[in-house]
């Protein structure tokens, strides 16, 4: 594939300022705390906290190793992405929005694999084998997704290609399906319904991993039990209606992008190396790139994986520098900057400052001491998050206003879909084996138990 060709397409799906308009879901997100007022900083002083040097930099000379990493293992960050391009595609501009209410979401809110579904085997024909529709395509290697002559994946959210370890996950879930397939119809499931009853099965096990394995982690296991039992509290579905808030988008589910490590060992053979520009995507995947798992995630007979780094409100400097493939600015835009894409973000669509946030939870804000940076006022909701899981887990989970956030929302989009676990079978446990007796969880999806 042609650079021009990946970078038409990064800058149409994923991370670019353009506005690509498309025949998708096509809902609105909306405030969590529309009574809150914006905090309205001046954009120089925001975009330098995110330019190279700046606070949310951590530097080209930094080494992973020079600060403790994180408790958990390495790919929680990239499974988080994974998370949200399956329920929010927000393509509108990234400067200022006119009017925020009519941005829309073009992935429908909940928690479904849309991303590796698509339409299904009629609206989406290319994701599936000819002579065996209920199973999705691979690519020939079975080490890669399936790709077009011209190394296009082939896939239900082309943002899933964007770097290495996204595009592995993928590839992942893909597998997932197909196994599912190959035991359902063993088991005698009739052909008519077998689509339908693996994908279900998949998206059951994808989401029991993200509400009993990825948000305990994240937002620690007391606040995801009283979820889970007593439903949120400052999320509510429209008429039992998924939306997604701006808070959640554009602020505190961008957490992850702190979690990111400088460089990463991919295989035995490959690495270290940095996500960008070394893992970027859109094009095929030689055998000898493939990400060996279990340098990843935990799995049981193997040495401990690489940890995700501490949230800390700095980023590595393959984010503070995106490939113009993946931003579209050119080298040295503000905008060529994750963190300051962050920034803008919340800015653009009026969020309130973190204290605001903290003070409406009835939690006590961070000091000017706990958010340490050089910095008149109050703090944006995206950076705000940052410094209280530094300030108050030392970076290794969220805090109360990151965690409220982030943990209702998936809990109120799982809660709100008909056709969940939650909502069916609220008993249901995983159906596949996982490499821990009794547990089944993301590491049983990326290694399943017959290769681990």
């Amino acid at each position: 594939m042609s650079a021009s060709h990946a970078t038409r397409i990064a800058r149409d799906h994923c991370l670019a300022p353009e506005r690509v308009d498309a025949p998708i879901y096509g809902g609105r997100y909306r405030r969590l705390f529309a009574d809150l007022p914006p905090l309205d900083v001046d954009e120089e002083r925001l975009h330098q906290l995110g330019r190279p040097g700046g606070p949310c930099d951590v530097g080209a000379a930094f080494f992973d190793d020079e600060r403790p990493d994180a408790g958990g293992a390495a790919v929680w960050p990239f499974f988080g992405q994974f998370i949200a391009h399956d329920i929010t595609a927000d393509r509108s501009p990234l400067g200022h929005r006119a009017d925020p209410d009519q941005i829309r979401n073009f992935r429908t809110p909940r928690a479904n694999l849309e991303g590796v579904y698509g339409a299904g085997p009629i609206g989406s024909p290319y994701l599936f084998a000819r002579e065996d529709p209920a199973r999705l395509l691979i690519g020939p290697s079975g080490h890669d997704l399936p790709r077009n002559h011209e190394g296009i994946a082939l896939v239900g959210d082309p943002r899933n290609d964007v770097h290495l370890f996204m595009s592995q996950i993928q590839l992942a879930f893909l597998r997932l399906h197909n196994r599912l397939v190959d035991r359902l119809r063993a088991d005698g499931i009739g052909e008519d319904v077998l689509f339908d009853e693996a994908r279900r099965a998949a998206t059951w096990h994808y989401q029991h991993i993200i509400l009993r394995e990825f948000l305990p982690s994240l937002i620690g296991p007391d606040r995801v039990a009283d979820l889970l039992e007593h439903g949120p509290r400052h999320y509510r579905a429209d008429g039992g209606e998924a939306y997604i808030p701006f808070e959640f988008a554009d602020a505190a589910y961008r957490y992850g992008h702190a979690q990111v490590r400088q460089r990463y060992q991919v295989n035995a053979h490959f690495g270290p190396c940095p996500v960008f520009p070394d893992l970027l995507g859109f094009g095929h995947v030689a055998a000898d790139r493939a990400v060996d798992w279990s340098l990843h995630v935990d799995v049981p007979g193997h040495p401990p994986a690489q940890r995700a780094k501490r949230i800390d409100g700095r980023l590595p400097s393959s984010l503070i520098a995106l490939p113009a493939q993946i931003s579209g600015a050119a080298p040295g835009d503000d905008y060529a900057s994750l963190a300051n894409r962050d920034l803008q973000r919340g800015q653009a669509v009026g969020l309130p400052s973190g204290e605001a946030v903290a003070r409406y939870l009835g939690v006590e804000p961070l000091t000017a001491a706990q958010v340490a940076l050089d910095w008149e006022g109050e703090t944006p909701l995206w950076l705000y998050v940052l410094k209280e899981a530094e300030a108050l887990h030392d970076g290794d989970r969220l805090g109360p206003v990151g965690g409220t956030i982030v943990g209702e929302v998936l809990v109120g989009i799982v809660d709100s879909d008909p056709e969940s676990f939650r909502s069916l079978d609220p008993d249901w446990e995983p159906t596949l084996a996982g490499a821990r007796p009794g547990t089944f969880g993301l590491a049983d999806v990326l290694i399943p138990v017959e290769e681990a």
